[in-house]
């Protein structure tokens, strides 16, 4: 064998070459990470901006993020951000915002309400979808178009609701907890939805025509949507058998490490990991995913530090989301149909509050719920985007229906507060004037009436003392009347709690205390004592100058939420305010003087020094010359 000699090979220069590079390529590496950077740092902060600006000006961050977002978009001058980097992150917010809904999300609070909350929330999404599907009829849209937007614009947002009732203090009312309620069904409604959309979209296209060939053999659409439903039901018993058990498990073996990193990044896990097989094996939306995960970790005893940890993060994409959401606004497209535009507005600012306002008096409730109820939920938010982008990206509505969802939802939006006020200031003038409320109140009193029979009032000897409301305030104040021999007529708005009361054989009274023919019928005219325990101050007020036509000589107790608020109740007639805000005051310095061992007579010196240093006009009579008795 002949072997012919080879070149010298020289190893160690050999190892030494450098692979070669052109110019060009270190910026052709960076181009992504740039785009990423550059959009994501323009997102931030001209969502601050712009939220700074419009929390300036008393209106919701979440109008100024949208405008961030026009102003980052393609469809107006300047710096125009990567929109299809801005959707990927926004589903990271989308993910987040439903993982945060389905972990605060209890069956409890729902069930407290839901003899309104159900039918009402039914009832108003389908007169709004019906009204949208008309108003998209008439413009030349198909009804599946129409369909799709109008269960968009029958949902409200859950941050604008939360907002608008607790700067009017309505949260912890009973029309705040209708309200709430109320919202939680129109977000389950809309959950239901976002599992029907994508089999839908199977079926349908962008001009809402079905498959023809698909509907051969008897299928149609609704056979789609079943099948979808009993996917949901499969997902849903997976996670509640696998789920509800490797959870927990999974939680409390990062827990014991004791890393909140470690925590975090396993709550992140979760919700992401559930969104995408939710998508992957079952076909459904990752928001429906994500909102499982979310009930899965908040039915454990990890829910609120995993709420906690995630806050900060959810909150930051959440932004983005909004900010993608406006870099989809075509003013031009909106401008093409200005008809449309004021359709969707018609439907959200007088449909969608008109109808609830109906319905919640129809159920019997009072014209201030209704009016609560009305004004919150006349807007539109977070749920009517992620609905409207999986229906856009599945091909069921057309960009211009996008961008008439970012344009309702940032006029309504920056109208709500202003609406929700002059719809309750308006209270007064529709009991007087509108004829059918009449009709309506003689219904409710009628109802009433039915429920107050059980307990003949007008039987027994009159209560020395009647209590408004029966929550925890008021449950207390019975409570200890109770023990000392005084059995208090209790006057609740909520039927349930009253049939509850009687079949305690408890004294209580159906009925609306801001009107006269409530307190007479209660035997407020030979009571020597009213204590009011609602919180919403409006209503404190109008019970006090009700309670005062009927006894002038009543000794009225009535709570005040903060210090601000005493010389309006006291200039309403109220005897004896108590305010929650100096209680809680006392309270802490009492048990903080207890834990440091200080002697008794001391701790009730200081105790005393503060109710008279920070409210001494709170805790005084209005004849301070006569004690009460």
């Amino acid at each position: 064998m002949c072997l012919l000699p080879l070149p010298a090979v020289r190893p160690h220069r050999q190892s030494r070459r450098r692979p070669h590079f052109s110019p060009a390529s270190p910026a052709r590496f960076m181009e992504h990470d740039i785009s990423l950077i550059t959009t994501i740092a323009f997102g931030f902060a001209a969502a601050l901006f712009f939220g700074l600006l419009a929390k300036k000006v008393g209106l919701s961050p979440i109008v100024g993020y949208l405008l961030a977002g026009i102003a980052a978009g393609p469809h107006t001058p300047g710096f125009v951000g990567n929109v299809h980097l801005a959707s990927q992150l926004a589903e990271i917010g989308v993910i987040l915002l439903m993982f945060g809904v389905g972990l605060h999300f209890h069956l409890k609070d729902l069930l407290a309400v839901r003899n309104i909350a159900i039918p009402g929330a039914l009832g108003q999404s389908t007169l709004a979808t019906l009204a949208m599907i008309g108003i998209a009829v008439l413009a030349g849209w198909s009804w599946t178009q129409g369909l799709v937007i109008g269960i968009a614009v029958s949902v409200a947002s859950t941050v604008v609701l939360l907002r608008v009732l607790i700067d009017s203090h309505t949260l912890e009312t009973a029309s705040g907890h209708v309200a709430v309620g109320w919202l939680i069904v129109e977000d389950i409604i809309t959950v239901l939805v976002l599992v029907v959309l994508p089999a839908v979209a199977v079926k349908t296209g962008i001009d809402g025509a079905v498959d023809a060939s698909a509907a051969e053999g008897g299928k149609s659409v609704f056979w789609t949507a079943g099948i979808a439903i009993l996917k949901l039901v499969a997902l849903g018993a997976l996670a509640v058998v696998v789920g509800s058990r490797f959870v927990p498990w999974v939680l409390m073996r990062v827990a014991r490490v004791r890393s909140r990193e470690l925590f975090t990044l396993a709550v992140l896990v979760m919700s992401i990991a559930m969104a995408t097989a939710a998508y992957a094996a079952f076909g459904a939306s990752m928001a429906l995913g994500a909102f499982m995960a979310g009930m899965l970790v908040g039915q454990s005893k990890f829910s609120h530090q995993a709420g906690s940890e995630l806050l900060p993060l959810r909150d930051a994409f959440a932004v983005l989301f909004f900010v993608s959401v406006g870099m989809l606004f075509d003013f031009r497209s909106v401008m093409e149909s200005p008809a449309l535009l004021a359709g969707v507005l018609l439907v959200i600012l007088v449909v969608k509050p008109v109808a609830a306002f109906i319905i919640v008096l129809v159920c019997r409730h009072t014209v201030h719920t209704g009016l609560v109820v009305a004004g919150g939920l006349a807007q539109i938010g977070e749920f009517s985007f992620i609905l409207a982008e999986v229906a856009r990206s599945h091909g069921l509505i057309p960009g211009q229906a996008y961008s008439l969802l970012v344009a309702g939802a940032i006029i309504s939006i920056s109208l709500n507060p202003i609406l929700f006020r002059q719809l309750l200031s308006m209270e007064p003038w529709i009991e007087k004037h509108a004829s059918w409320m009449r009709w309506l109140g003689r219904r409710n009193d009628a109802h009433g009436a039915a429920i107050n029979a059980a307990t003949p009032h007008g039987e027994q000897a009159p209560a020395d003392a009647i209590v408004v409301g029966h929550g925890p305030v008021g449950q207390a104040v019975t409570e200890v009347l109770g023990q000392f021999g005084i059995r208090p007529l209790i006057i609740e708005m909520n039927v349930d709690t009253v049939a509850e009361l009687h079949n305690r054989h408890q004294r209580a009274l159906y009925g609306d205390a801001t009107r006269s023919e409530i307190l007479k019928e209660a035997g407020l005219a030979k009571a020597r004592y009213l204590v009011i325990t609602t919180p919403e101050p409006a209503v404190r007020i109008a019970m006090i100058t009700a309670a005062r036509e009927v006894n002038p000589d009543i000794r009225i107790f009535t709570r005040a939420r903060y210090l601000g608020e005493h010389v309006a109740l006291r200039e309403a007639g109220a005897t004896v305010i108590c305010c929650d805000e100096l209680a809680g005051a006392a309270g802490l310095a009492e048990s903080l003087l207890t834990e440091m061992k200080t002697p008794h007579d001391q701790i009730e010196r200081e105790v005393s020094r503060i109710r008279a240093d920070w409210g001494p006009t709170i805790l005084t009579t209005l004849n301070s010359d006569t004690p009460v008795k």
